[in-house]
Formats: structure tokens, sequence, C-alpha cells
């Protein structure tokens, strides 16, 4: 299969290309600066250009490009950014797949369960309503942009990707490496639900969508959410140290800002679709899971 990817330089994009490309399909990637590879594409989002002659052939794109959430301080400048960069990739990307012919038969494009908002102990399905706060506008806002091409006719799944356990980026990379020196400890009050899922079952999720008739929003989370606490606590078994030290959410809020208050809401969400449509994780349990990121780290 032919695909093309944005984002294939961020942690999710660069495990998504290697199973691929390991199992002989053909990556296309779309890169912003002059191509320099194999099966490079140029485009330019904030300008919404792209090179559409280099997309054609593509049967799937997965779109995983925007800036990282939890990569900068943020203010009122990078909170437009985080907006811009996910609103203006997805339509450049939409209006360059709609006038390819003929069309791939589907879009697997990025969105987040922040759309959820907090959401205290209630279980949360696809069907769950969206709830407030910047992450719950921006992703709303995000997966609008992907709906063109459903209605061109490409089967478009946007996934709402949980905290994606991985050894380096995204929120575990810091609390893999405070667990280390024995500083790991819940975040906030460590109550809060945390929709957690494996880098390795997060690429075979996306891989699952590309091949199965699912589409809409899809929660990207493992199928046992925990709260916080238990999160840290698999990691300290694992690794073999103490996780008591607490983060307090002020001192949370000292060190990243208003992020803070995205890290300590609680989302239990559950991934119903993957699971009726007959997915199966490799990881069923945050201690499995745990284990996986620690091996592979």
């Amino acid at each position: 299969m032919r695909v093309a990817v944005t984002g294939s330089h961020g942690m999710i994009g660069t495990a998504l290309v290697a199973s691929l490309e390991q199992d002989g399909h053909e990556v296309v990637r779309l890169v912003r600066g002059t191509p320099s590879g194999r099966g490079e594409v140029r485009w330019d989002p904030k300008n919404g250009t792209i090179d559409v002659d280099g997309l054609r052939g593509v049967e799937a794109a997965v779109h995983l490009a925007g800036a990282g959430v939890g990569d900068r301080r943020w203010n009122d400048a990078y909170k437009q950014e985080i907006l811009n960069s996910r609103v203006d990739s997805t339509r450049t990307l939409v209006q360059a797949l709609t006038q390819l012919d003929p069309k791939p038969r589907v879009l697997v494009s990025g969105a987040a369960v922040g759309i959820y908002g907090e959401r205290g102990d209630e279980v949360l399905t696809e069907e769950s309503p969206r709830g407030a706060g910047f992450l719950a506008d921006v992703v709303e806002a995000w997966e609008a942009e992907a709906e063109p091409a459903a209605a061109a006719g490409i089967r478009v799944a946007t996934v709402r990707t949980g905290l994606v356990m991985g050894p380096k980026g995204g929120a575990f990379g810091p609390l893999l490496l405070l667990t280390k020196f024995g500083l790991g400890g819940p975040l906030g009050s460590g109550r809060q639900w945390w929709p957690w899922i494996s880098l390795d079952d997060e690429v075979r999720a996306i891989r699952f969508l590309l091949d199965h008739e699912v589409s809409g929003p899809v929660n990207l989370t493992g199928p046992t959410p925990v709260p916080n606490r238990e999160v840290v606590r698999a990691l300290g078994k694992e690794l073999k140290r103490p996780t008591l030290i607490p983060a307090p959410s002020f001192a949370l809020h000292l060190v990243v800002g208003e992020f803070a208050g995205e890290i300590t809401v609680s989302q239990r969400a559950v991934p119903t679709k993957l699971l009726d449509a007959g997915f199966q994780f490799n990881h069923n349990t945050v201690q499995e899971a745990a284990a996986w990121l620690v091996h592979h780290q």
C-alpha cells in the first residue's frame, strides 16, 4: 500500500513509518523543507501549499502533524500556534487528497481525548459530548477540517489519542526519567483518570483503522483506564523505584504554566469503537504497558 504520512518525525509518526516500511508498504512523507530523501513530498501547511503530484497513487493517508501541546510553556501566541498548526495542516492535506483521481480510500486524522475536558469519573465513549476548555476547542476545530474528505467519499477516522506511553517525548518521556531517579510520584491529586495507551498499541490501532471499515471519532486509549497514581505506581514497579513524592498542582503550574491544568484533568476514555471492531490490544493493563515501555526505553 502507498501511504502518505504527516508528522513522520514525531514519536508516533516515527514508529508508524518504521512499522509500515517493515511490512513492505511504501511511505510518502510530507515534509516542510526541501525534500532530501526517498519518498519525501514538500508541503507548507501554514501557507496552504502542497505538491499534489507527489501524492498521486496514495491509497491511504495518516495525518499526525501539529505543534506539541507540551513542548513549550503556553502563552497566547503558542496557543494560537497549537490551533493553527492543526487546522491549517488538516485543511491543506484534505484539499490535496480530494483533488486526487483516484482519491485515497481512507484518511486517519489526528485528534485527542482533550475534546472531553474535565469529566471526573464519567466513562467517555466516542458518543460522549465534547467538554469545555482550550484543548476541547482545538480538537473540535481540528476534526471539523477533516469533514470535507468524508463528504468527498474518503473514509475518515479521527483518532482521539490519549496519553501515549512511549520512551521519548509526550508526557511519559519526562515521567520515565523522573521515576528512574526515584522522583516519580502522583501528579496533582493522583485520582484523575489517565487514558493511557502504549506506543506499540497506538501504532497497531492506526494500522487497524487503515484496513477496517471504522469511521468518525475513535478513542485511541488502552482498554482499562486507571487513575494517575496507578500509572505512576506501575512505572515505579517496573523500574524498582519508589513513587511516593507527589507533584502538587500548584507546583506543576509553576513549572509548566497553564498546560498543568490539562495534565491534571480526569478523562476516563474507553476505546469502544476499536473493541467493537475486533481490535485486540497487546497491552490490556497499565502494568503490561509499563513493562513494555521500560523494556523499550
